[in-house]
């Protein structure tokens, strides 16, 4: 069993222990659980609690039908549920009176998750859309990503800022490439080998990284630097700045390769080339984004806010190329249409629950006759830049 399980088990044998632990725990959803049976089994917790179940009122030990009217409740939404497992969740709970620190757990928890998935919903997006040529469900799902990082940053009472992360993880799943992405970039480096001044319709949205092998982006890169100076292009002086930047030497380029590009046929519109060329970009640029930040989510070492913070500079890149796109296309920034509403209840609650920690009692100045402590989550100062 995973410290998440048993922190979900303890945070629910909290509450069927003491009941009144739910009004500390107001920050924490159903969905936050992962278990389907923890979710429903705490969804009737708060039912019952919202309706006046009579356990609320009653002195002394918790009556029984607390418990067994969770579990009827909570049976008819979900399956496998018993009393005896209620029993198994109060046991596992070391003390009741922890119940916010527990559920800081599976908030924790939850957040990791829910980066993770939207991560994946992102790479399959980019997939599709490289598969047909397009970017638009990409984008739209970056958007949404970037909208869920910065809900749960407010959840989680941390400040949203892009940190690169100390290190960043590899990906091991390759990026998807159209299969005609190399040829429309053969295609548009021909045009502009052959008409050098259609250098002008491209240069400023499309990078020598845009393009899908280092030969192809490298051959941009001499054909912007021949451009540049204002030099004539043709074979000969493309094959001498390849050789001047040790392209020829290391194999990036070969003379053949740069003679059958040159002999292509010269005829296109560069400027719907370099869009092909730009589009196949955003969809690797968004996979391989996906990737990194699932990569984070999986890493249970982080701490909510680092991997926030480090998410949203994974997402960076695509930022980048997007801008571009626009730049290219002429259409304008989309909002982050697909963020998640945030959750329901005071921000300033929601801070203070999440970011409960177990904070020593202070001692009491000479003189001052002891009295009742503030709680920890009443006092903490703000969370702002935590992670």
């Amino acid at each position: 069993m995973t410290p998440l399980q048993r922190a979900e088990q303890a945070v629910l044998g909290a509450v069927l222990l003491d009941p009144g632990q739910l009004a500390h725990l107001g920050w924490l959803a159903p969905e936050h659980f992962d278990r389907p049976v923890h979710r429903a089994l705490f969804t009737a917790l708060r039912k019952l609690h919202t309706g006046g179940h009579r356990a609320l009122t009653t002195q002394g030990p918790v009556p029984l039908s607390w418990v067994t009217d969770a579990v009827t409740e909570a049976s008819r939404h979900v399956r496998g549920l018993t009393a005896p497992y209620a029993h198994i969740l109060a046991s596992a709970c070391p003390r009741p009176g922890n119940a916010p620190v527990y559920g800081r757990m599976v908030l924790e928890g939850a957040i990791h998750r829910t980066v993770a998935q939207h991560a994946v919903r992102l790479h399959q997006a980019a997939r599709a859309d490289a598969l047909q040529g397009q970017v638009e469900g990409a984008l739209h799902r970056a958007d949404i990503l970037a909208g869920v990082l910065g809900d749960l940053a407010q959840g989680w009472g941390t400040e949203p800022r892009p940190v690169p992360a100390t290190s960043p993880p590899s990906p091991a799943r390759k990026s998807p490439v159209r299969s005609e992405a190399a040829e429309d970039e053969r295609f548009l480096l021909a045009v502009l080998a052959d008409r050098p001044k259609a250098m002008d319709e491209v240069m400023s949205w499309l990078r020598p990284d845009d393009f899908t092998g280092p030969a192809h982006g490298q051959l941009y890169r001499c054909l912007g630097a021949l451009h540049h100076r204002g030099e004539p292009v043709d074979r000969l002086t493309l094959l001498w700045e390849a050789q001047r930047r040790g392209l020829l030497a290391d194999g990036t380029l070969t003379t053949e390769d740069l003679a059958a590009i040159c002999d292509d046929v010269g005829a296109g519109d560069a400027a719907w080339l370099g869009e092909r060329v730009l589009r196949s970009s955003i969809t690797r640029t968004a996979a391989a984004s996906a990737d990194e930040v699932r990569a984070l989510a999986e890493n249970e070492a982080l701490s909510p806010g680092r991997l926030i913070n480090h998410a949203l500079h994974a997402l960076g890149p695509l930022d980048e190329v997007r801008a571009r796109w626009q730049s290219a296309t002429g259409r304008s920034p989309t909002a982050a249409s697909g963020s998640t509403p945030a959750p329901a209840g005071p921000p300033a609650e929601r801070t203070h629950a999440a970011l409960a920690r177990s904070t020593p009692k202070p001692l009491p100045r000479a003189g001052t006759p002891p009295g009742p402590v503030a709680a920890p989550a009443a006092t903490r100062p703000s969370a702002r830049g935590h992670h």
